[in-house]
């Protein structure tokens, strides 16, 4: 079973990485440029699993490129938020 099949273990895969990147000592910059450039390759790649990661890939094809940022950056708060 993949991280993408269930959004659950999709946003706690997500929250791994996002604290791992954080211990090495990652800059909340280059934290939301990675997160950009998954969000792009998933939009790009991957089918959609589930019907929370259609509703992100539907957003993230009518958005511009801002707009797709701002999208990644609310994903890595979303997981932060589980963090605390």
């Amino acid at each position: 079973m993949s991280v993408l099949d269930n959004f659950e273990q999709w946003k706690e895969f997500l929250a791994e990485r996002l604290q791992q990147a954080q211990q090495q000592g990652l800059n909340q910059q280059v934290i939301s440029d990675v997160a950009y450039q998954i969000g792009d390759y998933l939009a790009k790649h991957v089918d959609p699993k589930n019907p929370e990661e259609r509703v992100l890939a539907d957003l993230w094809s009518v958005a511009d490129e801002r707009e797709q940022h701002a999208l990644a950056n609310m994903m890595v708060k979303l997981v932060q938020h589980r963090q605390h």
